[in-house]
């Protein structure tokens, strides 16, 4: 007879205790991570993005002041770039800037690469002009997402 107490006890035990525990359907643990679209903090979201543009723009500027047989190792800078930038996790806040962002390095790029293989004026003027506008769009989102309001700037008048 006390076997079976003592059994039933245990059995009774081990039906218990799989009812507490934590189920991790149901038990929730709290996490912080802070929301990089809050006004306070978009500028931590945008710096990997602009860091990123920064050393691309770099690279586009000395590009344009090397010969052409020098050209190869900056575009393979280049891509590199483009790649970390493709890779990077923004927030949702930055996915327009991002964008922009890869729509210029991919032009430049290419426009790039079609002046080494011999492209004509008329390709690369339409390619310079395109990632022209693509960084003046990135520009604006930057500004728009930073909270600065860009102005035109008005020629000077002449005497």
């Amino acid at each position: 007879m006390n076997r079976f107490l003592l059994l039933a006890f245990v059995l009774f035990a081990v039906i218990l205790s799989a009812c507490g525990g934590n189920d991790p359907q149901t038990s929730k643990v709290a996490t912080f991570t802070p929301d990089l679209c809050i006004s306070n903090q978009v500028a931590l979201a945008i710096k990997p993005v602009n860091d990123l543009q920064r050393e691309f723009d770099d690279l586009s500027l000395l590009a344009a002041n090397v010969a052409r047989e020098q050209l190869a190792d900056l575009i393979t800078d280049m891509q590199r770039v483009r790649r970390q930038a493709e890779d990077l996790t923004v927030a949702p806040c930055v996915e327009t800037l991002k964008s922009h962002q890869l729509a210029h390095m991919k032009t430049v790029i290419d426009t790039m690469i079609a002046f080494v293989g011999g492209a004509d004026a008329t390709t690369l003027n339409q390619g310079i002009a395109q990632a022209g506008q693509q960084h003046d769009l990135y520009s604006l989102e930057l500004a728009r997402l930073m909270g600065a309001t860009l102005v035109p700037i008005q020629p000077a008048a002449t005497p």
